[in-house]
């Protein structure tokens, strides 16, 4: 994966702040957080390379977490992010752990990440994984026909939005140019499902924040974070579904903010 390709929207100055998004998901999902953010820090909203702007890698070459981990590496490489702040949500939440263990982090935010999920809450990744393999295969207009059915726009919005009965989650539904053969989200989908984050030490404040209403990584996951990641800073965030940013933008970058100045306060600190 080529870093130069990675495509990002800068936003405010200060310390170097990353934000990444989940699987499927592209940068503009950050838009409502960034605006309590960008008066104390310098904010680059990423695309994962293979969503968003950002184009995926060859057929041949590996893409999976790691893989992903190294090309973030490179891009805070490139652009002179040294030790930046790092935020992030589902696989980016994962990607951004990653970076920390490696030293690469200033801090680390994240909202529910991948790599956290019991035995039995794996067993229904990989059943979707399956559902995602098997919808690729099926013609484009049956799969817009049923992605606006009624049916499946209420999965939609139970999956994605933390209280699916509000006004503004009445748009939601589910986006059909994911399921195409080769595409970025179902080539990566089978190794998000296997991911599982290793212990290791992170040397940087972290925060793991959880939606109490996420239905696609169960919030029972925080049990296995708290156990895998023992210094973090464990938060539950009330109403809140898979993607936070779309159902409280303030609380999430409230939690971003509180992490980045700890790390900013031990940084400053004499020795």
């Amino acid at each position: 994966m080529d870093p130069t390709r990675i495509a990002f929207e800068r936003r405010g100055s200060g310390r170097p702040l990353v934000l990444l998004h989940g699987l499927g998901d592209r940068r503009q999902c950050w838009r409502a957080v960034t605006a309590g953010l960008t008066r104390e820090y310098q904010v680059d909203c990423v695309d994962l390379p293979g969503f968003g702007a950002s184009p995926a890698p060859a057929p041949d070459e590996p893409y999976d977490v790691r893989a992903l981990t190294d090309a973030l590496q490179e891009f805070c490489e490139l652009h002179g992010l040294v030790r930046p702040h790092l935020a992030g949500n589902s696989l980016g939440g994962s990607v951004a752990l990653e970076l920390g263990v490696r030293g690469a982090a200033g801090s680390v935010t994240v909202f529910s990440p991948v790599g956290f999920s019991d035995a039995l809450a794996r067993l229904g990744i990989r059943a979707v994984v399956a559902a995602a393999r098997l919808g690729a295969r099926a013609p484009g207009p049956l799969k817009e026909r049923i992605a606006d059915s009624a049916p499946a726009r209420a999965l939609a919005r139970a999956v994605l939005r933390g209280n699916p009965a509000a006004a503004e989650s009445r748009p939601v539904r589910f986006g059909v140019d994911a399921l195409e053969p080769g595409s970025s989200f179902v080539r990566m989908m089978p190794s998000v499902a296997e991911y599982a984050f290793a212990p290791r030490p992170l040397d940087c404040p972290v925060t793991i924040a959880w939606g109490d209403r996420d239905r696609t990584l169960l919030p029972s996951s925080a049990a296995s974070a708290r156990r895998l990641v023992p210094h973090a800073r464990m938060v539950s965030l009330i109403g809140s579904g898979h993607i936070p940013m779309a159902d409280d933008p303030r609380t999430v970058a409230e939690h971003i903010r509180w992490t980045c100045r700890t790390a900013d306060r031990v940084g400053a600190a004499p020795a």
